[in-house]
């Protein structure tokens, strides 16, 4: 496991839980994690942390216009 350090200063008010998620939720969008972890990560169960993705604008649904019609076309 790999440890990552921010110094995040004071006058940002922002606290390890929140940027947790908030970096999770943002890696799921990306596609550089899945969902289970990115909720692992966040510290959350998969259903809890689907539920939350909203909070940051985040799609459930993370496929892009190009997947949905390779998919399509595989029917």
């Amino acid at each position: 496991m790999s440890t990552i350090t921010l110094h995040i200063p004071d006058t940002f008010e922002l606290d390890e839980r929140s940027t947790l998620r908030f970096l999770a939720a943002k890696l799921y969008e990306s596609g550089k994690l899945s969902l289970g972890q990115a909720a692992e990560l966040a510290g959350l169960s998969k259903t809890t942390f689907a539920e939350i993705l909203a909070d940051f604008d985040v799609p459930f649904i993370n496929y892009s216009l190009e997947d949905i019609l390779r998919d399509a076309g595989n029917i």
